[in-house]
């Protein structure tokens, strides 16, 4: 098993920061593994856990823009995805940016999934846990530690 080596969330950056990730990513979703990829980023920021930026060219299902938008500070006007994996879908289920801010050029083309949305993520063979609530969408890895916000009542940390 890939090992994922151990980190505190109060250690990220703020401002955040980007960085290739250097496992390979999976995504299952309707049944069927819709990513497999070593194309990707990771953005670090405090009390976070990391959020990963796949190429959309490594998407095997049907993504959908949908209305609405929203900004990030650091990355910009977001803009939202349901995916459709067969007859299966998910609403607003991943991000991206058209025209990502200053030292985040690299995501551009990139999406982020909503992992609690999805059949299972993976980072190498390590099983994803949704980061909770449904604003920010991290994923977490048993190699994190600290306090990692997202729940009721941690959104204004």
């Amino acid at each position: 098993m890939t090992f994922l080596k151990i980190e505190n969330v109060q250690d990220y950056p703020r401002p955040p920061v980007l960085e290739p990730v250097q496992q390979s990513i999976r995504v299952e979703f309707g049944g069927e593994t819709i990513v497999e990829t070593d194309n990707t980023f990771r953005v670090l920021e405090t009390h976070h856990a990391p959020t990963y930026y796949i190429h959309k060219d490594a998407v095997d299902a049907i993504l959908i823009q949908t209305a609405g938008r929203s900004y990030c500070e650091w990355k910009g006007v977001a803009t939202y995805w349901d995916i459709q994996s067969g007859a299966v879908k998910a609403t607003k289920a991943a991000w991206s940016y058209a025209a990502p801010t200053k030292g985040f050029e690299q995501i551009k083309g990139y999406i982020a999934f909503y992992a609690g949305l999805m059949d299972a993520c993976f980072v190498g063979e390590h099983r994803v846990i949704p980061q909770r609530g449904d604003f920010y969408g991290g994923w977490i890895t048993e190699n994190l530690n600290g306090q990692i916000k997202g729940a009721p009542g941690t959104e204004l940390w």
